[in-house]
């Protein structure tokens, strides 16, 4: 803490949850650094039981499985203590203003509390990311190659500096693969994860296709079409979907479903 200035308590906090949905999943790890304009700190860490089951896909990207948090509080038992961390503070994180604030939000109202985290001032180690190291083929031929582009956005130059810096990258990070199957695996790291390319159906663990958004989210197509949700089916053949996902659909609606 060498360059930021304090005038209140800053609280960075970070979840590891269920899901990504921020009106539904629950915390199930829960970390917060107070920090005091005086630099004094206090830390509080805990695994949090989400009452109810964890997704193997959320699993397989925190590591924290039912068993793990099956004798861990629930966050309703330690409301209070995070309240007194987060009471005057501004809050910081790491995508917190998108995911992380409005998520710990909805769990601290559907415990009981009245804290209202809006009224805090937020920072986002994220944001300030993305705005001072920008995301482009310039910037990574900057960074990488230590070059300016010359035409860029015209395709040639595009394509010499993408071969240049991919060059770059492998020179400068050990730990990457040298070869281009490898180099496939690290780059397509969810691939056989789901069922198509928009990623609207993710494979279950016994092989069915479930969905990954609204409110048949976690349901098979299986238990769509045999239970009341056919109708929401038939809706979403009208709706703005890809040809890829409506013929998932037509298929299910006539007793055909995805397997893996």
């Amino acid at each position: 803490m060498q360059n930021l200035s304090l005038t209140r308590p800053l609280a960075i906090f970070d979840l590891e949850t269920t899901g990504i949905d921020v009106d539904r999943d629950r915390i199930v790890q829960i970390a917060i650094i107070r920090v005091e304009p005086g630099g004094t700190r206090r830390t509080f860490d805990t695994l949090v039981n989400p009452e109810r089951p964890i997704p193997a896909e959320a699993t397989r990207v925190h590591g924290i499985k039912d068993s793990d948090v099956a004798h861990s509080p629930t966050f309703a038992q330690i409301r209070r203590e995070v309240e007194e961390l987060l009471q005057d503070a501004d809050l910081g994180g790491f995508n917190s203003i998108r995911f992380d604030t409005p998520l710990l939000q909805n769990e601290l109202r559907w415990s009981g509390s009245t804290l209202d985290l809006g009224q805090a001032l937020q920072v986002d180690a994220m944001r300030i990311f993305h705005a001072k190291e920008p995301r482009t083929l310039e910037a990574a031929m900057r960074f990488y190659c230590g070059e300016d582009m010359t035409n860029a956005h015209s395709a040639l130059a595009d394509t010499e500096a993408t071969l240049a810096v991919l060059d770059a990258q492998l020179g400068r990070y050990d730990d990457l693969p040298r070869d281009i199957e490898a180099l496939h695996k690290f780059c397509n790291p969810d691939q056989g994860r789901f069922v198509d390319r928009t990623r609207k159906f993710v494979w279950t663990d016994e092989g069915q296709a479930a969905f990954t958004f609204g409110k048949l989210k976690g349901k098979t197509l299986q238990q769509a079409v045999q239970g009341e949700s056919r109708g929401y089916l038939e809706w979403m053949l009208n709706k703005d979907f890809s040809e890829e996902v409506k013929d998932i659909l037509r298929k299910a609606l006539e007793g055909t479903f995805p397997a893996r």
